[in-house]
């Protein structure tokens, strides 16, 4: 097949550091064109893929500090993508609402993926004005907000197999993994380990609009305290050894999480995940098997004495049979050719 992936254009494709959604389109891309596909890349032009890359500007907008208005460069983009539609069998969207004007009134089959949170008035209000677009979610706790959209399939996120793998370390600490945010729960993560007399290495992004948060918050919570360690933002090269190194990773969020890509990349190294209750977790998570889901931060600490029950080896056997990006990409040709078959 002819297919498009259209990515967001904040980081390159892969992700630098932190980047979820540019993760995620690698892994699908890369994927595609190992299985056979004739797949373009529409992303920004320091990605890197095996597959044909469109660059449709220099750099990722996060990396350009000259960028004033970013909905300009999606504006441009859609419209240039529409320019080469007939090009391709399919067009897969990455880009949140951006396309669906446009493509609803053209016959070249198209789906987006929605990679966010719903629950905000004008995301409802505006995903229901074009609720006739094929969407996949990422979890089916995410399709919530908005029930009734053409919602296709869902299509849990994947990896690529050899990318994040067990190393052989002690484990020495709990680990917080991702972005310092109010929803992410850093400091339910510092208060966990604490009560439970664990270590915490915190590898996490601070961004700008964060950065409030972070120092008011969480920065008093780590000055001075030598059980907590911040790392700043890992690369995939160092995400091994960081989450092989650590008994658990802690996942206290605190919001509708749609995904987590973070506790499929813990089970990849073999690491447990102490998760709570909220959004796509209970999908992701085999309770008692990967990891614990808990509802606050006293069955956390209870979750961190009943680590020594899991085997760190069938940790890793679920992520090969549940979250490899082979699946992944099986799961969206399927949709791909049902569209198609609907033309």
């Amino acid at each position: 097949m002819r297919i498009a992936q259209i990515s967001p254009l904040f980081e390159a494709v892969p992700p630098k550091l932190y980047g979820g959604t540019e993760r995620v389109v690698y892994s699908l891309t890369e994927e595609l064109v190992a299985m056979g596909h004739d797949v373009t890349l529409f992303a920004s032009g320091d990605s890197i893929t095996s597959a044909t890359l469109a660059p449709m500007r220099e750099t990722a907008l996060r990396l350009d500090p000259t960028v004033k208005d970013w909905v300009a460069t999606y504006y441009r983009m859609v419209e240039l993508i529409y320019r080469r539609k007939d090009e391709f069998d399919v067009l897969h969207f990455h880009i949140d609402y951006f396309p669906l004007q446009l493509f609803s009134r053209q016959n070249v089959p198209f789906l987006t993926t929605i990679h966010g949170r719903l629950d905000v008035k004008e995301f409802v209000e505006t995903y229901s004005t074009f609720e006739q677009c094929p969407f996949v979610s990422i979890s089916d706790s995410q399709r919530r907000p908005i029930p009734n959209l053409n919602w296709v399939r869902t299509v849990l996120h994947g990896m690529p197999a050899n990318i994040l793998t067990p190393q052989p370390v002690k484990q020495e600490y709990a680990a917080f993994l991702g972005r310092i945010s109010p929803e992410k729960g850093v400091d339910r993560a510092i208060k966990i380990a604490g009560k439970a007399g664990l270590k915490l290495k915190i590898a996490a992004k601070v961004d700008n609009a964060d950065k409030d948060y972070y120092d008011s918050q969480i920065k008093p919570l780590i000055v001075g305290n030598p059980d907590v360690e911040f790392i700043g933002e890992i690369n995939d090269a160092q995400k091994p050894a960081f989450l092989s190194g650590a008994h658990a990773l802690i996942f206290p969020i605190d919001w509708p999480e749609p995904f987590g890509l973070v506790m499929i990349e813990s089970m990849a190294c073999g690491t447990p995940v102490i998760a709570f209750n909220c959004g796509s977790v209970p999908e992701v998570m085999d309770d008692g098997l990967t990891g614990f889901v808990v509802n606050n931060i006293d069955e956390a600490v209870a979750a961190v004495g009943k680590l020594h029950t899991l085997d760190r080896a069938k940790v890793r056997e679920t992520f090969d049979r549940r979250w490899t990006s082979r699946r992944m990409a099986e799961d969206y040709v399927q949709v791909y050719q049902e569209l198609q078959q609907k033309r």
